[in-house]
């Protein structure tokens, strides 16, 4: 007697079911993706925070060894009291004078503070110095370099113009123009607070902690350590800031270290001396008590602008 075998019924995927199929992948991938994209930046945010206490320690230790907080920028003093600053030269900046507290000791002893940080005369002075990358100095969701040096920028010649007018478009941008280069720099996000008023007005009496040739003392915060912001981020989206001080004769030379409160934090209207950062809502600061906040975009600008001076009264009662 002979068996017989029937052929397996074989059956795949129809049209309708494959298509069904990746459409819940897709719907799956697109719920998946912005998680992932949200514990990543909340990584990097945690990270810029980390940056800026480190920031607010080494100001500590920095005062404790000097009794005040670091220049904002040096510059050539001449003349009688009360002293009058000819220029921005030698430049070194307050995050350079911070670099034996950030585990940079070596980068440190490699620098004559008598001598420019840039000197057109001799541009290979400093020049491995000043294009160094500092990790403690550079926030992880920020951009790579502004003309795509990662850690570097190449910073153009001062024209003596406030904006850049490319094509008939005005752009706030102070890199990236059509400007003849002056040299590379090492990048950085943090910048230092000037105050409320505009640095190129008056660089050497900021209502701030930074300035040029400061020598602000914890003693000179009377509106509170902890109600004073000492430092905060910068983008590199309109142009880039340095650690390491004012280049003389740059494009928008002192306020690639300093910062001031022209604006609220990652205002629509954003200048290049305001603070911004790539977070979304909010930038991070550090205050005079070395904690780090995180104010909202939408911070009310009186409370803001208070916490910007170093000895205004103000009241910032609804402050962090």
């Amino acid at each position: 007697m002979t068996s017989l075998t029937h052929p397996r019924d074989r059956r795949g995927f129809t049209l309708v079911e494959l298509l069904v199929v990746i459409a819940i992948i897709g719907v799956l991938v697109g719920l998946l993706l912005p998680a992932v994209q949200a514990a990543r930046e909340s990584g990097r945010a945690t990270h810029c925070r980390n940056n800026l206490r480190q920031i607010g320690v080494a100001l500590h230790h920095f005062h404790d060894h000097k009794r005040r907080f670091p220049a904002g920028w040096m510059g050539v003093v001449t003349g009688h009291a009360p002293a009058v600053a000819a220029d921005d030269q030698p430049g070194w900046g307050w995050a350079a004078a911070l670099l034996p507290q950030v585990e940079q000791a070596a980068l440190f002893d490699r620098i004559d503070f008598s001598k420019p940080l840039f000197d057109a005369a001799s541009p290979g002075v400093h020049a491995d110095v000043r294009t160094a990358a500092v990790a403690a100095f550079s926030c992880p969701s920020d951009l790579p370099g502004p003309t795509g040096k990662g850690s570097l920028f190449t910073i153009g010649e001062d024209d003596g113009e406030e904006e850049t007018i490319v094509n008939g478009t005005l752009y706030h941008a102070v890199d990236g123009g059509p400007f003849a280069d002056l040299c590379d720099v090492g990048k950085a996000n943090y910048v230092g607070l000037f105050g409320t008023t505009e640095v190129d007005d008056a660089p050497d009496r900021g209502d701030g902690v930074f300035f040029r040739n400061s020598r602000v003392k914890f003693v000179d915060l009377t509106d509170g350590t902890s109600k004073t912001i000492v430092a905060g981020e910068r983008h590199s989206r309109f142009g880039g800031s340095t650690w390491a001080g004012v280049i003389a004769g740059a494009k928008a030379q002192r306020v690639r270290t300093v910062g001031v409160a022209d604006h609220t934090p990652n205002h629509p209207e954003h200048h290049f001396d305001d603070f911004a950062s790539m977070h979304p809502s909010g930038v991070h600061f550090v205050f005079g008590d070395a904690s780090v906040h995180r104010l909202d975009d939408g911070i009310d600008e009186a409370v803001y602008r208070a916490l910007c001076t170093r000895a205004g009264g103000e009241s910032t009662a609804s402050a962090p």
